[in-house]
């Protein structure tokens, strides 16, 4: 049946000039899946919320000051504006219809011939979802802002605090997840804490926070080799964060922050609270189930073919951490770039590959490896072959992150900047933004003035 589906789709596709390929989402698997379409006989439309690429891998440096958004985003129109075949679209897909082979948008209906799927993942509170006002996680650009409006805030509430149990709430910082996001918030949190800031205020000594990193399993960074995760936890604890293991978070709730680790119960008073521990599907997995009968993980993520396509709609591929890829190593590939990277490329070269009536290989994932920064000179990278960490990872770390931004300006806006960071201990971005706005009128009516005032 999918051999007959494929041929028919083959010739369709020498009726009907050019093939249509619509891209679902514009993070890594969406983008390079198009930049690699450029030179094909095809035509592309591209569909994202959202008009800008984002790299997602420095959005913790947005969240703690080091970085602007702009440094880390790119506009997705300019990054494709060369490509001809390509068209970039501004909106929401809200349902697709397999049988007639289109997906809908709020206000428009587009046709495909070949669909591809990447709009990745969204927090996991795993049943909790109420944290999420209270504990929000780092997904985009929306979380950054809010997350440093959160920290920074924080310090200077307990600069005007005068009750030193409320002061101390007001310097507690509680991280919960010790996977690469937050290993690297809870680190940035730190060099912040105890050496930015440290001459800035007053009344308080930044050098006084406590920043607390919770991680479920017996060690951070559980993807990681454990010499390497030992090594991590020094760094992090030579920095001056507390990090505990084997704690699970129970409730948050009135900036009290409830753990047990065995039969141990804890509470920590804590008025900032970010939310690292896990990620779910997109809307798009429920939408994709709904429409094809495809099987979802627990997490919602799609369970997919060995060439990223569904079970019967060999039209249709979902990749990046939507996708649920099983078939290498009997676990779901990591969540994290390389693997969407490599995946949009991989179905673009097989549509390809397809539309000539040829054939390629099963997808298979080369793992490079994986890097995740602690602070300053201090990283973890494992390269299969080689693992190490200190200055030497660190060095690399950041040649690889500037490598892999993608635009030009970009790589040479951050370049300046950390080698400022570093040179200085400054962090440039510094701003509290997005504060409620008082009702008209108060701050007049609250002046002493001689003669009566209009308001």
């Amino acid at each position: 049946m999918v051999s007959s589906m494929v041929s028919s789709m083959v010739s369709e596709a020498k009726t009907q000039s050019p093939h249509h390929v619509v891209i679902v989402g514009g993070g890594f698997g969406g983008l390079y899946a198009a930049q690699a379409l450029r030179k094909a006989p095809v035509k592309v439309t591209l569909i994202d919320k959202r008009n800008f690429h984002l790299f997602q891998p420095l959005l913790y440096q947005v969240a703690t000051g080091g970085l602007s958004a702009g440094d880390i985003s790119s506009p997705l129109r300019a990054i494709l504006s060369h490509q001809k075949n390509t068209q970039v679209l501004m909106g929401k897909v809200i349902g697709l219809d397999p049988n007639q082979k289109t997906v809908q948008l709020a206000d428009k209906e587009i046709s495909y011939d070949s669909l591809i799927v990447a709009t990745g993942v969204s927090h996991h509170y795993f049943g909790n979802d109420q944290w999420a006002q209270d504990a929000p996680g780092l997904k985009t650009i929306e979380d950054a802002l809010d997350i440093r409006r959160r920290i920074y805030s924080a310090f200077e509430a307990a600069e005007k605090e005068t009750d030193p149990e409320k002061r101390r709430a007001w310097l507690t910082f509680v991280l919960v997840g010790g996977g690469p996001t937050g290993v690297e918030l809870a680190g940035a949190m730190a060099e912040l804490a105890y050496d930015t800031l440290k001459n800035d205020f007053r009344d308080i000594d930044t050098s006084e926070a406590r920043i607390v990193l919770l991680e479920g399993m017996d060690r951070i960074l559980p993807p990681y080799p454990p010499e390497l995760s030992v090594k991590a936890q020094n760094s992090l604890e030579r920095l001056g964060v507390t990090v505990q293991t084997k704690t699970l978070v129970t409730n948050i709730d009135n900036d009290i922050v409830t753990m047990r680790r065995g039969e141990q119960v804890e509470e920590i008073n804590a008025k900032t609270v970010l939310w690292a521990a896990g990620m779910k599907a997109s809307a798009m997995g429920k939408a994709l189930a709904n429409a094809t009968g495809v099987e979802l993980d627990r997490a919602g993520r799609v369970i997919v073919q060995p060439d990223m396509s569904l079970a019967g709609h060999p039209d249709i591929f979902v990749i990046g951490d939507l996708a649920n890829f099983s078939h290498q190593t009997g676990k779901p590939l990591p969540g994290v770039a390389p693997v969407a990277m490599q995946q949009g490329k991989y179905v673009s070269t097989l549509i390809q590959k397809r539309l000539k009536e040829e054939t390629v290989p099963d997808f298979h994932y080369q793992d490079y490896g994986n890097l995740a920064v602690i602070g300053r000179n201090a990283a973890v990278v494992d390269l299969g072959f080689v693992k190490f960490s200190g200055f030497p990872a660190w060095l690399a770390w950041i040649f690889i992150h500037i490598f892999f931004l993608i635009e030009f300006d970009n790589k040479l806006l951050v370049m300046i900047q950390w080698a400022w960071h570093y040179l200085t201990f400054k962090r440039g971005v510094r701003l509290i933004t997005n504060l409620e706005e008082e009702p008209a009128g108060n701050f007049e009516e609250r002046r002493d003035y001689r003669t009566p005032v209009q308001v």
